[in-house]
């Protein structure tokens, strides 16, 4: 099988303590984590309501992605996530139908996952995560 479902939705955000109060006040949940992803520059933190998982994400560095993005578009969606069950297979597969890999190799992300991502000059303009849980 290939993309298997849609593993989260994640939002760019200025303040990520405001942001978890406004969205545990949306969801009527808490956050279920937060950590820091350094090779992202982010920290982040992640909701669970449901089969969805939203992620919010504030740049830990004035250089990182996030912050680029929020400087440009604002706040706001910045990726959806597809969950897959070999991350190597799918990368391979999706570079041989066209699509620009930003990262050749998976790397380390949030929640326990390797990750990719698609640019989003070949996905209709939207950043797509795909990523895998790793398993210990």
């Amino acid at each position: 099988m290939a993309v298997k479902n849609i593993e989260h939705i994640g939002i760019a955000v200025k303040q990520l303590k405001e942001s978890n109060l406004l969205f545990e006040k949306l969801l009527g949940v808490p956050p279920y984590k937060e950590e820091s992803v350094a090779s992202e520059n982010v920290i982040t933190s992640f909701f669970k309501t449901g089969e969805t998982k939203i992620e919010l994400l504030e740049s830990s560095h004035a250089d990182s992605a996030i912050s680029k993005f929020i400087e440009k578009r604002g706040e706001g969606i910045h990726h959806i996530a597809f969950e897959v069950d070999d991350i190597i297979t799918e990368m391979n597969r999706m570079e041989k139908e066209g699509f620009i890999l930003l990262n050749k190799e998976p790397k380390k992300g949030a929640d326990n996952k390797l990750v990719c991502f698609l640019h989003p000059k070949s996905t209709n303009g939207v950043l797509i995560e795909l990523c895998q849980e790793i398993k210990n």
